[in-house]
């Protein structure tokens, strides 16, 4: 089930939210990140990021934070600095 926020009984580290909010602390210190490193710094910060990696990158994609890099398979961070 993804979870965009938590219910009553869900924990709330393993939600959309909270996987975003690590990928955003990741890439505004990096700037530029490979798809690959930037899946296994969130699977060290949780352990549900198998089924919501992708719902959390579409979600900083929506709210235009972040853009995909195809030819370097990489994510990049388009808010200037780290907030």
């Amino acid at each position: 089930m993804r979870v965009l926020f938590p219910g009553k009984h869900e924990n709330p580290d393993h939600t959309v939210i909270a996987l975003a909010t690590t990928m955003i602390k990741y890439l505004s210190r990096h700037r530029v990140a490979k798809y690959d490193s930037l899946f296994e710094h969130c699977q060290r910060a949780s352990l549900h990021v198998e089924y919501l990696f992708s719902p959390a990158i579409s979600l900083l994609y929506l709210l235009g934070l972040v853009q995909y890099l195809p030819k370097s398979d990489s994510f990049e961070w388009l808010r200037g600095g780290t907030e």
